[in-house]
This record gives C-alpha cells, sequence and structure tokens, in this order.
C-alpha cells in the first residue's frame, strides 16, 4: 500500500481516538515499521502531514520506529538479519526463512489533550 494512502489511514484512526477521549486536538502519534514492510517512514509523516493540515491533528508528530526483524534459515537454522528485504541466508544461501518479530506497522501510542 502507498505511504500517502496508509498515512490517511493513521490520521483517520487518530481522529477517532481523539473522539474517544473527548479531546480537541492529536499531540503525536507513536508506532512502528517493520523493515520488511519497504515503507519509509519520513514518507508517512510528510504524508501524515499533509493530510492532517486543518483537522485537529494538524502540527501533530507522527515518529515511526524502524524495526529490525530477524530470520531463521529453515534450511540450516542459522538466525541472521536480512537485507534489504531480502531473506538470503548468509551461511547456505537459501532463501526460504522464517521471519521473527513482529513485522508489518502500526500504532502504538495516540497522545491527545
Amino acid at each position: 500500500m502507498h505511504e500517502t494512502a496508509l498515512a490517511k489511514r493513521i490520521l483517520e484512526v487518530a481522529l477517532a481516538r481523539l473522539s474517544e477521549a473527548g479531546a480537541s486536538r492529536v499531540l503525536s502519534v507513536r508506532g512502528f515499521i517493520a523493515e520488511t514492510e519497504r515503507l519509509d517512514p519520513e514518507s508517512l509523516a510528510f504524508h501524515f502531514a499533509a493530510h492532517a493540515r486543518g483537522t485537529p491533528a494538524a502540527g501533530a508528530e507522527l515518529r515511526l520506529e524502524l524495526v529490525h526483524v530477524k530470520a531463521r534459515c529453515r534450511a540450516c537454522g542459522a538466525v541472521y538479519e536480512p537485507e534489504h528485504h531480502v531473506t538470503l541466508c548468509p551461511e547456505c544461501s537459501s532463501a526460504d526463512a522464517e521471519l521473527l518479530g513482529e513485522t508489518g506497522f502500526g500504532v502504538r501510542e495516540i497522545d491527545v489533550a
């Protein structure tokens, strides 16, 4: 999914949280992006700011932590950090790997006032 669509969805979630809390402004949104997702945190923050203009989230900071995900080779059992989303085992060159840890992206905290 493109960064602008994801940023718009993050904004929708933040505004829903604002409404639930009975608050008037979104101050910040914190979350994560697994490096396996091929998403650019800076691009997401840019699009979030653009979509937030004129809303109660205008000026809110989107802070996304880039999470490195390790992999375990199913052929030889080696544990390694894939490079650039490629799960090629550095020990045996197999591409059959299990990703260990949290993948995808998500919102962990929304600060409102």
